[in-house]
C-alpha cells in the first residue's frame, strides 16, 4: 500500500482514486454475487403460491381466477407483460395495483384495510410481498415487455417520464436527482441512470427483490414510495397513477430485458 500510494505521488491523486473506485465497484459486485448465491427468495415464492391458492375474504374464493392480462389465472409469462392498460379498470396497472384490484373485486375485500397491509416486515412479510415474488418467477428468462400501445399506456409513459425529472419537495429533488449522472453511488449501492436502456435492464428485470439489510422481499410500489420519502416528498398511495407511470416509464425503458428474478438487494 505504501509503494501504491508513493507511485500516487509522483502520477497525481486523479488517476490513483480512479484505481481505487474500480477496486472498490469489484469488491461490490463481488459482495452483490455472494449473498445472491445465498437468498431464500424461493421460500417467498411458495409462501406467494399458497396464497393464490388460498381462499379468502368475504367471498371464500383463491386469486386463481385473477386476470393479470393473459387471462384468467395465467401467471406464465404474465408479470413480463406489465404494466399495462387493463379495460375492466379502465387504468394502467402494475401487478400490486392489479392484485389489488383482484383482492376487492373477486374476494370481496375492502380496498382500504387490504391496501394498509401491503408492505411487511422481517419476521412478518406482507401478502402482496408474497404473492409478487411467486407471480414474478414465473416470468423468468421472458423478455420484459410492458404495453405501450393503448392511448392510456402511452398517457402513462409520459407522465412517468416527466415524473422522473420533476423537481419538488422541501429540497428540491426529483428522481434524477440521484439516477441522473453516471458514477453516483450512495453507500455500497451504485445509482444507475434509470432513464437510459442499458441502466435501466438490469434494474427492471430483477424485482421484486429479497433485501439482505431487511431480510425480507420488496417490491417495486415499496421503491416508489421509499424514494419519494427519502426524498421528503408526501408518501404516494399504494398503487396510485404516480407510482403507476413511474413504474411503467422504468420499465418500458428497460424494456427486451430477460426477466431474472426475483433479485437480491444490498
Amino acid at each position: 500500500m505504501r509503494k501504491f500510494l508513493g507511485f500516487c505521488a509522483v502520477v497525481g491523486g486523479g488517476f490513483c482514486a480512479a484505481v481505487l473506485a474500480q477496486d472498490a465497484k469489484k469488491e461490490i459486485q463481488r459482495y452483490q454475487q455472494m449473498i445472491a448465491e445465498g437468498s431464500p427468495v424461493e421460500l417467498f415464492e411458495l409462501q406467494g403460491e399458497e396464497l393464490w391458492k388460498k381462499p379468502q375474504g368475504p367471498n371464500k374464493v383463491s386469486l386463481e381466477k385473477c386476470d393479470l392480462g393473459l387471462g384468467a389465472g395465467v401467471v406464465k409469462g404474465a408479470y413480463a407483460r406489465l404494466p399495462r392498460y387493463f379495460k375492466d379498470a379502465d387504468r394502467v396497472m402494475d401487478l400490486e395495483t392489479r392484485l389489488l384490484h383482484c383482492m376487492v373485486t373477486l374476494q370481496g375485500r375492502k380496498r382500504e384495510e387490504t391496501a394498509a397491509r401491503v408492505f411487511g416486515s422481517a419476521d412478518r412479510p406482507s401478502e402482496m410481498e408474497s404473492l409478487s415474488a411467486y407471480i414474478a418467477a414465473q416470468s423468468r428468462g421472458m423478455k420484459m415487455a410492458p404495453g405501450l400501445s393503448h392511448p392510456k399506456e402511452k398517457e402513462a409513459y409520459a407522465m412517468g417520464r416527466a415524473l422522473y425529472f420533476h423537481r419538488a419537495g422541501a429540497w428540491d429533488f426529483s428522481c434524477a436527482s440521484c439516477h441522473g449522472e453516471e458514477g453516483k453511488r450512495i453507500r455500497m449501492q451504485d445509482l444507475p441512470v434509470l432513464y437510459k436502456p442499458e441502466h435501466a435492464r438490469p434494474v427492471v428485470s430483477t424485482w421484486p427483490a429479497y433485501r439482505v439489510s431487511t431480510s425480507q422481499i420488496v417490491t417495486l410500489q415499496w421503491r416508489m414510495n421509499n424514494c419519494y420519502q427519502q426524498m421528503r416528498m408526501p408518501e404516494p398511495d399504494f398503487g396510485s397513477d404516480t407510482t403507476v407511470a413511474l413504474i411503467l416509464f422504468l420499465t418500458a425503458t428497460g424494456k427486451d430485458a430477460p426477466y431474472r428474478g426475483p433479485g437480491t438487494k444490498r
